[in-house]
């Protein structure tokens, strides 16, 4: 990448792969700048997004706030509020830089690949497309799951108290809410790349995960209540029960490959 100045480039890399551990932090600090860039120029595109992106996250939150009656609503009009003046910068700098990262997520995915690749055989090298390819696939559909489970969770979670209290939601703890539990189901969503990482790498076996079964489903349970921001019972089976199909997947997978 010519953006680069020569500084941070790393060096070329010796054929049999094997790296120092000043070349290992020289290649770290390049990958992470060309991913920066990647974030940068994607958040310039995000820019132009920001108010078709901003229309779909307020959708969810208007959808509730119709449902309430308009005796008691705060205002005519569905909308979020801001209790500071830098408020509106940091909102949409947020969304902009939120819209960068999930544009720029293939190049993030293939430069953590390539990372990893000089230790790793030539035959496990030949993994990079496939990983790149459904790693940003299932983040994708992660993040459109907890869009499409979004409105039943604002409906739990505004109306738990009561018909006598109406929302009124600022825009910057909405849109932190809004991305927080996108990029929860896009991380929960690498759960079978993982899996399927590790028992190419040999570290675990296909048996071993059919012996941790039952443990496995207790643990996605706890890590779904735990990392959904929302903590609503909607959110979390909708987390949890893809989750336990990918291990199962990643059973199947892992037999295919012969481990």
């Amino acid at each position: 990448m010519r953006l680069i100045p020569e500084r941070f480039r790393p060096k070329p890399r010796d054929p049999e792969g094997t790296m120092t551990l000043i070349e290992h932090l020289e290649e770290l600090r390049y990958r992470l700048v060309v991913s920066v860039i990647a974030i940068a120029v994607g958040s310039v595109v995000g820019w132009v997004l920001y108010g078709r992106v901003l229309d779909l996250l307020l959708k969810p939150y208007c959808d509730y706030w119709r449902t309430v009656p308009a005796s008691v609503r705060p205002t005519e009009d569905c909308g979020l509020f801001f209790m500071g003046a830098v408020d509106p910068v940091t909102i949409k700098l947020k969304i902009v830089v939120f819209i960068g990262l999930f544009l720029a997520l293939p190049v993030v995915l293939w430069e953590l690949w390539r990372f990893v690749v000089p230790g790793l055989t030539t035959r496990e090298r030949r993994f990079a497309i496939a990983f790149v390819t459904s790693s940003v696939v299932l983040f994708v559909l992660g993040a459109l799951l907890a869009y499409v489970t979004l409105p039943k969770a604002l409906g739990f979670l505004l109306g738990f108290a009561g018909s006598r209290f109406v929302p009124l939601l600022t825009g910057d703890r909405f849109v932190s809410f809004v991305m927080l539990v996108a990029l929860a189901f896009g991380l929960a969503f690498e759960f079978p790349i993982v899996l399927v990482f590790l028992t190419a790498l040999g570290l675990i076996t296909t048996d071993q995960l059919r012996a941790w079964r039952r443990w496995a489903i207790l643990a996605i349970s706890i890590f779904a209540a735990f990392i959904t921001p929302s903590a609503d019972p909607y959110t979390m089976i909708a987390m949890m029960l893809p989750m336990m199909l990918f291990y199962e997947a990643a059973i199947i997978v892992g037999r295919a490959l012969g481990k």
